[in-house]
């Protein structure tokens, strides 16, 4: 037990928080390859452990060892290798949840080549302006109409691509995924000399949702998967042999988060249920029926799972529910611990690392309280001068530091980019930019973005707690609070919000709503405008776009 990770923790064993933040140690070798440390270690040892399950709305299952893995991996690496793929090259994958973006995702890390997650959603544009920034040399793509599509249109702009290759269904012109492996062999030698990685060559970027402007290219190096033990074994608490599901397309920073890195340094085998799209029923079902141990889903999918009867599932199977993506509203986690008789432990953190601050195994879960730190990062809330604040005050949640000890799984920079990795991570500070505060036990709540709090008449007032106060409301079952201008006060405080079913909107409705917010909150932080729309507008990641309302209503 615990083979693989021994390795690089020395103690796993704690009492408490408090002996948590004390001796948690990472010790990170100057050579370390996720494909050979962890993938094929398993593999040798333990063959027909289970790495993977996966699942589709199509009736197909399949289930892979470690073995499986190393081996189809190898094959993949030298198939990409005999096309040129060599460390450092960029390869940009939209794999949607398919099995073999673990496949590839593991061949590309044994080669040392760098691999770009991303969404499917994408458009030309968006290829175009990735495969410029990172100078994509392979794309690698489910067949599927529009993303193939998409990837045709780009092609003739995207001048650094040279090679297409599908999964899951041919396309004339480009390399097939299950023919490039056929003939190759299984073996593949660990690189050496100028061929083979440290643990501080880039392995993985990130471009970010996009929410203030153009997407940005995060790098993370080959170290990054180990600053992910904390987020798997502490605050998913995934367990070994035992079915782990993060709720996650390929596409986004959570797959990293929750559905290759941490869980498999960990032994615990990744469940992935590949669906067309979210319907909660069907998510409910999956759980169930396969007796998925730990879950881990954003709190939009606890939101409209609780719009179905939870209690007609038997989710006695699931040892540990958590979130991130969003804040979780208290009333959420209320309801779902009614329901299951568990809550739902919060996590929070960025593209830009793993698990900032989260709700872990020795702390009591605190209704719309994230948690406390990881004992990783030096997390502090600092105020406009830098100076920590004290408990009860907001500040900008930092990453302090960086001089002394740069933390295993933060980001190193922006992909050739001096300037602005300069600015973030270049002094002994990196400022999220997120604002919170902290209680007398040390429990972090959420504020928002430091460009979503809202500065009405005096008063500063955080999205967060507002939104939450109309999630308790029966009627809501999401929304986005923003600023929108005032002729007398600047600005007031706008809910936009998607309606529960069996409601219809209407001025009765708003003034229940507001009077809610005034019995549950601060009276001065009600929305005195209130849109009811069908649906949010979302970032590729799902996290909510408060930027595009504000500036839909004349704000910047």
């Amino acid at each position: 037990m615990d083979h693989v990770i021994s390795k690089y923790c020395p103690r796993l064993a704690f009492s408490s928080y408090e002996d948590f933040c004390e001796n948690f140690t990472i010790e990170v070798p100057d050579d370390f390859n996720f494909g050979f440390d962890v993938v094929d270690e398993w593999a040798k040892t333990e063959p027909e452990k289970v790495a993977l399950v996966f699942c589709d709305d199509d009736g197909f299952d399949k289930t892979l060892t470690f073995k499986d893995i190393s081996l189809l991996s190898n094959k993949l690496a030298n198939a990409y290798v005999s096309m040129g793929i060599k460390k450092g090259d960029v390869v940009l994958c939209m794999l949607r949840r398919r099995f073999e973006y673990w496949i590839n995702a593991v061949a590309l890390c044994k080669i040392g080549a760098i691999i770009v997650p991303a969404t499917i959603q994408l458009t030309a544009h968006d290829i175009v302006y990735r495969a410029d920034t990172a100078e994509i040399k392979m794309v690698v793509c489910v067949d599927d109409d529009y993303v193939c599509s998409q990837v045709k249109e780009a092609l003739p702009k995207a001048k650094s691509i040279e090679r297409v290759v599908t999964v899951a269904g041919r396309r004339e012109d480009w390399l097939y995924f299950e023919d490039l492996i056929e003939d190759q062999s299984d073996e593949f030698v660990r690189p050496s000399g100028d061929k083979a990685v440290n643990s501080y060559d880039t392995m993985l970027i990130y471009f970010t949702s996009g929410t203030t402007g153009m997407a940005k290219a995060v790098c993370h190096n080959f170290a990054h998967p180990l600053g992910h033990i904390v987020t798997a074994r502490f605050w998913q608490q995934v367990q070994e042999n035992k079915l782990h599901m993060s709720v996650s397309d390929s596409g986004w920073a959570k797959f990293g988060w929750g559905k290759i890195y941490g869980q498999w340094i960990c032994g615990a085998a990744i469940f992935a249920y590949d669906m067309k799209k979210f319907v909660p029923i069907n998510l409910l079902q999956r759980v169930q029926d396969y007796r998925v141990t730990t879950f881990c889903a954003p709190p939009t999918m606890y939101r409209f799972m609780l719009q179905e009867d939870v209690s007609a599932f038997d989710l006695s199977c699931v040892q540990n529910f958590a979130t991130a993506g969003e804040p979780l509203n208290p009333e959420v986690n209320n309801e779902w611990k009614r329901l299951t008789g568990k809550p739902i432990r919060e996590g929070f953190g960025q593209t830009e690392g793993p698990v900032l601050v989260a709700t872990f195994p020795w702390i009591e879960p605190k209704p719309g309280s994230m948690g406390k730190p990881s004992p990783l990062l030096g997390i502090k809330l600092l105020d406009d001068d830098e100076f920590e604040v004290p408990d009860g005050e907001e500040g900008a949640i930092c990453v302090t530091g960086l001089k002394q000890r740069y933390p295993v799984g933060l980001f190193r920079g922006y992909y050739r980019d001096e300037k602005r990795t300069e600015e973030a991570v270049g002094g002994d500070i990196y400022n999220l930019h997120d604002m919170a505060w902290r209680d007398s036990e040390g429990y972090y709540f959420f504020v928002g973005r430091n460009d979503d709090v809202i500065k009405c008449s005096g008063y500063r007032i955080g999205p967060f707690e507002v939104e939450s106060a109309l999630v308790a409301h029966p009627a809501v079952v999401e929304c986005a609070v923003t600023a929108a201008p005032d002729p007398v006060r600047g600005m007031v405080v706008k809910a936009t919000i998607v309606l529960a079913k069996g409601y219809t909107p209407g001025d009765a409705l708003v003034k229940e709503l507001q009077d809610h917010v005034k019995k549950t909150t601060a009276p001065y932080k009600y929305p005195r405008i209130v849109e009811f729309v069908d649906e949010l507008p979302k970032t590729i990641g799902g996290k909510i776009k408060r930027k595009q309302i504000r500036n839909a209503d004349g704000v910047e």
